[in-house]
């Protein structure tokens, strides 16, 4: 794209969707037209960004007969399945932020630092990962280049944040001593959940589902085997993952350390002599992927323990997503 792009944002008024903004007006993301879409429900609500007022919009079939160029989605996934083919027809390239597209194989799953060239075979659509898998890949990548690796356990501690507004007041009220459960199937205040979205026939949840075959696909090896469980607990922002890594090839600590270091997009915190390792509120509000609390799993050959945390609604979302629109423009 040689001139500066029309731009739609599809759910403006939710959390991602004002977070789009957010990350676009701090990274000055250039633009000619910009129009806000969301539910009925939200239609004609005012957004205001970068000091001018815009009117939401209704989004229906004919939204997209507008000259627009990139639409970041991120208003539900059967909204995604209904829409985004609709603006793909019309020429509008979508960054779609919900699961709706993520296994489908005519559609790129992108991680910017990870498979930046999974872009150029899109064919109108391209798929923002899921946030656990997102921070995850960030780190992977250089390692699984440079010791190819075997097996991953993941276990995450996600907060609250990742399942929107209703989490986030679920948290708030439980806090207060309001047991509410608008999000949730228990109380989240004082509690770890072992269930994140629906549970499957073969005993994992959809969310460690997500996370075991979109790491595949990023990383572009079926042959990975990988296990997670995945854990809502009481933090309003911020995931937060134990990875265990199982490589092919014999590695040295302080190597990965200077390769995790020189990574685009991750800062090391990996000082345990004074306290210092990744933490959900030092992660909150940035954009980085933060890892730490690297050792040695001596319980295997080759085996590496990993302490990795980023904001969910930024990098695990917001941040990705029009990092993959910059690359569509540049």
């Amino acid at each position: 794209m040689n001139k500066k792009p029309n731009l739609a944002i599809v759910g403006a008024t939710g959390l991602v969707g004002s977070t789009f903004l957010k990350v676009l007006e701090e990274r000055d993301f250039p633009f000619d037209n910009l129009y806000m879409m969301a539910s009925a429900k939200s239609a004609g609500s005012t957004v205001t960004f970068k000091g001018k007022d815009y009117v939401v919009e209704e989004l229906t079939e004919q939204s997209f007969d507008k000259p627009i160029d990139i639409a970041l989605f991120s208003a539900g996934g059967s909204t995604s399945e209904k829409f985004a083919p609709i603006a793909a027809s019309k020429g509008v390239i979508v960054v779609d932020n919900s699961s709706a597209w993520r296994m489908d194989p005519e559609v790129p799953l992108v991680v910017p630092e990870v498979n930046p060239q999974d872009i150029e075979w899109n064919k109108g659509i391209i798929a923002n990962p899921n946030c656990s898998t997102i921070q995850a890949m960030v780190p992977l990548k250089p390692l699984h280049e440079k010791y190819t690796i075997k097996r991953i356990v993941f276990s995450t501690y996600q907060a609250v944040s990742g399942s929107g507004l209703k989490g986030i007041s679920d948290l708030e009220e439980g806090l207060k001593g309001n047991d509410q459960c608008k999000a949730y199937a228990h109380p989240i205040a004082g509690n770890c959940l072992p269930h994140i979205d629906v549970f499957l026939e073969n005993g994992y949840t959809k969310e460690e589902m997500k996370m075991i075959n979109e790491t595949k696909k990023i990383l572009g090896d079926d042959s990975l085997r990988i296990t997670a469980t995945t854990v809502r607990v009481p933090v309003f922002s911020s995931h937060s993952e134990s990875i265990n890594l199982e490589f092919e090839k014999p590695f040295d600590l302080e190597e990965v350390k200077e390769l995790l270091a020189n990574a685009p997009g991750i800062v090391l915190m990996d000082d345990v002599a004074n306290n210092v390792y990744p933490l959900a509120r030092s992660a909150a509000g940035k954009d980085e992927v933060f890892v730490g609390r690297l050792r040695r799993d001596e319980s295997v050959e080759n085996g590496l323990n990993m302490w990795v945390v980023a904001d969910n609604i930024r990098k695990g979302a917001a941040t990705n997503a029009v990092q993959i629109a910059e690359l569509l423009i540049k």
